[in-house]
């Protein structure tokens, strides 16, 4: 199969570079925390991702965790069983649909993703405190862009 090279401009290619150096920094900065914690990097991942679905009131499944973290269901069952064992989640019946089990964040969970989510919310609110509201807009007007076209996208195969 060949593939198609789009030529990107300079800008975009400074972007794209920048993005990927950024996203590189943070999953450093991610497992380093992690192993802090004695937690493997998924481990927060999955912390993190339920963090988010209680905060958009969205039900947790270990289907839902599974397919965020590409993960199949015999990995998914170790990594709730592992996150449940070290008081970090609970699973629990859902009162709609028997059949369905949810996962939900104790207090440990909760505690050990706050701390990580805010050690990275003031690194973020640091490096940006010299950018105006201005500013502030149109990078998050290209970061939102930037979400909603990846979240569409195919992944990439090799």
């Amino acid at each position: 199969m060949t593939r198609r090279c789009v030529p990107l401009d300079q800008s975009a290619t400074a972007a794209a570079t920048l993005l990927r150096r950024i996203t590189a920094q943070l999953d450093q900065r991610a497992a380093d925390f992690a192993a802090a914690e004695g937690l493997h990097p998924t481990d927060l991942r999955a912390l993190v991702l339920l963090l988010d679905a209680r905060r958009d009131g969205h039900p947790a499944t270990p289907g839902w965790l599974s397919a965020r973290l590409s993960l199949n269901s015999a990995s998914i069952t170790a990594l709730v069983d592992r996150l449940a064992r070290g008081g970090y989640v609970e699973r629990t019946p859902d009162r709609r649909d028997r059949r369905r089990v949810l996962l939900a964040l104790r207090d440990r969970g909760l505690a050990v993703g706050t701390a990580y989510l805010s050690a990275t919310a003031g690194v973020v609110t640091a490096a940006l405190s010299g950018f105006d509201a201005e500013d502030m807009g149109t990078a998050v007007r290209v970061l939102s862009s930037l979400d909603q076209a990846l979240s569409g996208a195919p992944s990439v195969r090799a």
